[in-house]
């Protein structure tokens, strides 16, 4: 990603999903943005809940408005050189052009920063799913 300016960094609910660790996502993107949030086509509740939950702490989220106004909104009040949204379909990125910000797929986002995605976590072995138990008499 470019480092030069200023950034404000939005991420659509779904792509935020879509990482190993949505905190230490945000937490490392403070340290080259000056704004990161949430917006999303759900309603508030479910965006605060995953927040919450992920104990990520939002400069801005959708609030009750949809993707487009929001991001439109958030491009009003938050003045930065750079306004990237990082989302997961060409939905997103039909929706990124139309509010003139640059969209970034989040896998792409994911390579260029050295985020883990949720899918490349190694399974974590359960150990009551073997046959033997080294512990059993």
């Amino acid at each position: 990603m470019d480092n030069s300016g200023t950034m404000t960094l939005a991420f659509e609910l779904e792509a935020l999903k879509d990482v190993a660790d949505p905190n230490a996502v945000f937490e490392d993107a403070r340290q080259w943005t000056k704004y990161v949030g949430v917006v999303s086509e759900k309603p508030t509740y479910v965006v605060t809940n995953f927040t919450r939950k992920e104990r990520i702490r939002q400069d801005f989220f959708s609030g009750p408005r949809g993707v487009e106004e929001s991001l439109e909104n958030v491009k009003r009040q938050f003045d930065t050189d750079r306004h990237v949204f990082v989302g997961t379909s060409d939905e997103d990125k039909a929706t990124a052009e139309a509010c003139e910000w640059e969209f970034l797929h989040v896998e792409d986002a994911a390579e260029a920063a050295g985020w883990e995605l949720a899918g490349d976590t190694a399974d974590e072995e359960d150990p009551f799913e073997t046959e033997t138990r080294d512990d059993w008499p």
